[in-house]
């Protein structure tokens, strides 16, 4: 029996009897990451890079001169995911600053959440020059989004394969997790009463994005289903959705049309900004 079955199996007999004592087990395994390395093939990126420490340790990774461009990875990961894009922008004249997201890589702390991401995007930005762009990945797209509702401004703002709405999310971790009812329920009120906001009210439909976007998800995303990207786009009235048929939840950083997207967004909205100055 692998571990995931294991935790299925005592969680389904235990979580009946003491559902509370499941739900803060469960809490803690939900909202405390791994630190996991980096592969061999971000290495070279990664020694190229500044180390720079920001307001209340935050710590964060810088590449390139020019106009800003902010990067938060998702759940899990690290700034040099998005290699392949970093590159790219470095290349075409943008600085690029990566957060490691509280609790991951040389960030302080010993839990995270996206309230807690979204809240160290608007302290990075708050240090920073003005902002180009903001780029997210997974939950740092989901955190992005809920940043710009908290007042992070951006010219500017990419989503990249993000979940909609952070109910499911815990919906989704539960069920995988195999949590009866009532487990289910007192897990999801934990985890709202330790962000300090309710699920729903972190649902991209209730949201005003009113900046220029680009949503990113591709149709074999095992991890964030596909549909959240429609949701997402309905939900923007200035975006464009632009769906892969293939790339996974990671590889879809990597992917050419990704970084075309993001380069043509940037220029389009610099040569706006040029003829209406």
């Amino acid at each position: 029996m692998n571990r995931l079955s294991w935790i299925r199996s005592v969680n389904g007999t235990l979580g009946w009897v003491a559902p509370r004592l499941v739900a803060k087990q469960m809490r803690l395994l939900f909202m405390r990451p791994r630190d996991l390395p980096p592969r061999d093939w971000e290495l070279p990126l990664l020694a190229s890079s500044e180390r720079i420490t920001l307001r209340f340790g935050l710590s964060a990774l810088r590449w390139g001169k020019g106009p800003v461009v902010l990067l938060m990875h998702g759940w899990e990961g690290r700034p040099t995911q998005f290699g392949a894009l970093i590159t790219a922008l470095v290349d075409a004249g943008y600085m690029v600053v990566a957060l490691d997201g509280p609790a991951h890589g040389r960030s302080p702390g010993r839990e995270a959440n996206v309230l807690l991401f979204a809240r160290a995007m608007l302290e990075a930005a708050a240090e920073l020059p003005p902002l180009q762009a903001v780029i997210g990945h997974s939950m740092g797209g989901a955190s992005a989004m809920l940043a710009v509702q908290l007042g992070l401004r951006t010219e500017t703002l990419v989503s990249i394969a993000a979940p909609a709405r952070i109910l499911g999310v815990l919906r989704g971790f539960a069920r995988m997790m195999g949590l009866p009812p009532k487990a289910r329920s007192a897990f999801i009120r934990l985890v709202e009463s330790d962000v300090g906001m309710r699920a729903e009210k972190m649902d991209v439909a209730h949201y005003q994005l009113d900046v220029p976007g680009l949503i990113v998800h591709a149709d074999d995303d095992t991890f964030v289903s596909v549909k959240e990207s429609q949701l997402i786009h309905e939900a923007w009235f200035d975006s464009r959705l632009l769906r892969l048929p293939q790339g996974g939840h990671q590889r879809v950083l990597a992917d050419s049309r990704v970084v075309d997207g993001v380069l043509s967004l940037l220029a389009g909205r610099s040569l706006q900004a040029r003829q209406s100055a």
